[in-house]
């Protein structure tokens, strides 16, 4: 390899959840089990052991239909707490072998190893087994030149082993053989190819990624737009993103689904205040404010809406929060329409205004609350009916 060529790592931990309850329970080895809700509700499949996918079983999938497919699936509700200590164990072995680590989900994770002096195929199997020795995890590796096709490589090794256990696959695309991986594989595995686009791209008569390729890059920008040149430049396996060792979180939320629809005005008030209680906690413990204040409204039949005002004032208090998402909902909800989802989140973060330091925290929340106030007035009357005060000494003067 050339010094130029990077070596990055797709780690993905084998269907995380259920390694996680097998060690937990062992018994559990081998069984047709699913991790999610309850079958009689409108639980789903988060997460289903490998004897349950030969069966056809998969994530997503409603509860009740998995139970349909194996009527003695065995049903684990989820220990989320416990998996985000796995999570981080498993965190902990990568960081300790590189600082270039991004983790894009509570079990997958990119590394950039390219000043590794084992082979890449070496050192896969050697991370692989330190991540089994110390975690008793599983996991499939996907190595490349690039984020693209490591992701692409890993799923690729993960299907081409067919077992009831867990796949423990290691997929490795050589530097330069990217377009030649990629070529006969389905289109709707390339990153940015959903459902809408695959249909597009079907009426040109492309379905594997190496069609894609092939097409002329001018064909397909004027057909797509600036998305039709990253497309075609995908397909081509060519991706520079760097490794992202942090993000700053984009908005806080949170969201619940209710077994039952809920029409009740108590409860749904109930509910959008639990969750600006538990937004405005996560911002105050990240030390962040945001100005904006969104709401997230799904009704019985799927129907979804999302809602958003912003504060003239950015805040972190709960109150506040509160009182802003229930004037969305009360705006946007009937009275009568069944509600299936809410949803409340904080975005255009900020750290909190230095300059309001001589004040305290209270005065702080009764300065945001006066200053939504008064946004409102103007809002609703004009700018021009609410002026800054004048003293009688500044007058003389």
């Amino acid at each position: 390899m050339t010094e130029t060529t990077r070596i990055i790592i797709h780690l993905d931990l084998d269907a995380f959840y259920c390694a996680v309850e097998e060690q937990l329970d062992p018994r559990l080895r081998g069984k047709v089990f699913a991790v999610g809700g309850r079958p009689d509700g409108r639980g789903v499949v988060t997460s289903c052991s490998y004897a349950a996918r030969q069966l056809g079983i998969r994530s997503a999938m409603p509860m009740s239909r998995a139970v349909g497919i194996a009527p003695d699936l065995i049903i684990r509700r989820g220990q989320h707490e416990i998996y985000g200590q796995k999570s981080r164990q498993v965190m902990s072995v990568l960081r300790g072998r590189t600082s270039l680590v991004e983790q894009i989900s509570i079990d997958e994770a990119f590394l950039d190893v390219t000043e590794l002096t084992d082979t890449p195929l070496e050192y896969g199997k050697s991370l692989q087994q330190e991540i089994l020795q110390t975690s008793q995890l599983p996991c499939s590796l996907g190595i490349a030149s690039n984020k693209l096709v490591a992701k692409i490589a890993t799923d690729v090794g993960k299907a081409s082993v067919k077992t009831t256990t867990y796949p423990n696959a290691i997929q490795l695309v050589s530097p330069g053989h990217e377009a030649e991986f990629l070529a006969p594989l389905p289109i709707e595995m390339l990153w940015g190819v959903g459902p809408k686009t695959a249909e597009r791209l079907a009426g040109f008569n492309i379905f594997t990624i190496g069609e894609l390729a092939a097409m002329p890059q001018a064909e397909i920008a004027a057909q797509f737009g600036k998305s039709g040149y990253d497309l075609h430049r995908r397909a081509q396996g060519i991706d520079q993103r760097e490794i992202v060792t942090h993000r700053e979180p984009k908005s806080h939320s949170q969201e619940v689904t209710f077994g039952k629809d809920i029409t009740d005005r108590t409860r749904l008030h109930q509910q959008i205040q639990k969750q600006s209680e538990k937004v405005g906690k996560s911002l105050e413990k990240a030390n962040q404010v945001g100005s904006t204040i969104k709401l997230k409204l799904r009704w019985s039949d799927f129907t979804t809406i999302s809602r958003q005002t912003t504060l003239p004032l950015a805040t972190n208090d709960p109150e506040l929060i509160n009182e802003t998402a229930l004037k969305l909902f009360n705006d946007n909800w009937d009275g009568k329409a069944p509600v299936r989802l809410i949803g409340v989140g904080v975005a255009q973060l900020q750290a909190p205004n230095r300059q309001l330091s001589l004040w305290d925290k209270t005065d702080y929340k009764k300065l945001a609350k006066i200053e939504s106030a008064l946004f409102e007035v103007k809002q609703r009357f004009g700018e021009e009916i609410i002026s800054k005060g004048i003293s009688e000494e500044a007058e003389k003067d």
